[in-house]
């Protein structure tokens, strides 16, 4: 199956859910068994459905500590990019690309960008 922009913005919204409610079923059902998961481009993988659970759940953020907006942006093959905006309760705010790859309706490689917003200047 080929996702359409619609179905990845599905995921996003799947995604963001998960990330809030910090369920591990929720967060697993995004991604296939073997999924490849880079938190950082340049950074080693981490490999593996349960690996990903795991890693998000070493630390997580609290559900009232952030708000985030992310969009598909397109969709190529199996291919997709999105963009976005976190912000943290602690005046954090970044901007993040991510780039994905779909099998069946579920990430199987995930690769984030992230850059920090300079402070607002007063």
């Amino acid at each position: 199956m080929v996702p359409t922009l619609a179905d990845v913005q599905s995921w996003l919204d799947g995604y963001v859910a998960a990330w809030r409610s910090n369920d591990p079923d929720q967060i697993g059902a995004l991604f296939t068994e073997d999924v490849v998961y880079r938190f950082r481009p340049f950074e080693d993988a981490v490999v593996g459905r349960e690996a990903v659970v795991a890693a998000w759940l070493d630390g997580p953020d609290a559900p009232d500590t952030w708000t985030a907006q992310y969009r598909s942006w397109a969709v190529s093959e199996d291919r997709a990019t999105a963009t976005g905006e976190t912000r943290y309760t602690d005046g954090s705010h970044f901007h993040n690309v991510f780039l994905l790859r779909f099998r069946d309706g579920v990430c199987s490689e995930y690769t984030e960008w992230f850059v920090e917003a300079p402070p607002a200047k007063a």
